[in-house]
């Protein structure tokens, strides 16, 4: 008998320690579901999008953009203080029309639009316009607010630049998604309005004189070396040549290439095909006349923007800002840098 009532006390404890165990694991449960939801004001940001290609008059503000989420464990969400205008921005929103004797040949849906619905979609399951409402705007400076489980090297609160690639949402929002090794740490010299109108810039002619032209600085100081950074295009890469030494290692760098236009007028392709066709006959072109000829495209690079920061805060590279405009007007800096004829950086106070 005592041994009886010995079984059903241990019994009764054990359930009770199963009870209290289940109750603790959901009521933890019941914790992360309070922190994950958030309320629906919390889940929308104004951001500038454009629902088609067109005039500047697509550009539409948006009060209730979806806030962006972390897909990947590399990606970081940054609160945007600046962003600047690019040219490739105003591209990217205006449809062309290429025109033959005459008559409208074919429609041009955004600069690159082919080649980066590609990026977007490779296995093309979205159906024709499925990149919008799309967001414009590469650079960035900001905050971190949010990071992946795989980013060790920044933490929320640390002020960061970026740019972001075309194929992405762009940063005229005010929150941005943007991966790890995109991003770098914001120079200390500069604040987020001097910073946002360096990266996508400096990175387009670090790619071109770094990374295509091999320049650094241990086979530049003090050492002669010519090169040429195109990025006017059009007769230049005639007269152009004449500054160079031939046959001494000389080097012509063009940032003015085919390769997206060719896309987008010829399909991905026969755009692909006359687009090795081009770079290889002038490269051999040029090869015969002593000049070692390359494209060069933007790269996203954290790493070299690293390095960018470093000349930037020894004083080696200086932001030069012509205008800045509040959020609110987003339209009016599209149409000063549609414009032309600027003297410096167009950019975007978000904060």
């Amino acid at each position: 008998m005592m041994e009886l009532l010995k079984n059903c006390v241990l019994r009764r404890n054990t359930c009770t320690a199963v009870h209290f165990w289940r109750s603790k694991i959901v009521q933890k449960t019941s914790v992360i579901r309070k922190i994950s939801t958030t309320s629906p004001k919390c889940t929308v940001m104004p951001a500038w999008v454009i629902d088609k290609y067109g005039t500047n008059e697509v550009l539409r503000f948006n009060q209730n953009m979806m806030l962006p989420i972390i897909h990947y464990p590399n990606e970081v969400i940054v609160k945007v203080h600046a962003a600047s205008v690019n040219p490739i921005d105003v591209n990217m929103r205006i449809m062309k029309k290429e025109c033959k004797t005459g008559k409208v040949k074919h429609d041009f849906c955004g600069y690159g639009a082919t080649a980066l619905n590609m990026k977007r979609d490779p296995l093309h399951i979205k159906t024709k316009g499925e990149e919008f409402p799309l967001t414009l705007g590469r650079d960035v400076s900001g905050v971190i607010m949010e990071c992946g489980l795989d980013v060790n090297y920044f933490k929320p609160g640390d002020e960061v630049w970026a740019a972001v690639p075309p194929w992405k949402q762009g940063t005229f929002s005010e929150f941005v998604v943007v991966s790890g090794n995109e991003v770098s740490r914001k120079p200390k010299s500069l604040t987020h309005t001097q910073a946002a109108s360096l990266p996508y810039v400096a990175l387009t002619a670090w790619s071109a004189i770094n990374r295509i032209g091999g320049l650094n600085d241990k086979n530049c100081t003090g050492k002669r070396f010519d090169f040429i950074l195109d990025n006017v295009g059009g007769s230049t890469e005639t007269w152009a040549l004449n500054f160079l030494k031939k046959w001494s290692g000389a080097t012509y760098v063009t940032l003015v290439t085919p390769f997206l236009l060719n896309m987008d007028r010829l399909g991905i392709a026969d755009g692909m095909l006359q687009t090795g066709v081009t770079v290889g006959s002038k490269a051999l072109k040029h090869f015969w006349q002593g000049v070692h000829y390359r494209w060069a495209f933007f790269m996203a690079s954290g790493p070299c923007l690293d390095l960018i920061a470093e000349l930037v805060d020894a004083g080696k590279i200086q932001p030069v800002i012509e205008q800045t405009f509040p959020f609110s007007k987003v339209p009016e800096a599209f149409l000063k840098v549609e414009g032309g004829h600027a003297r410096g950086k167009t950019v975007i106070n978000v904060v």
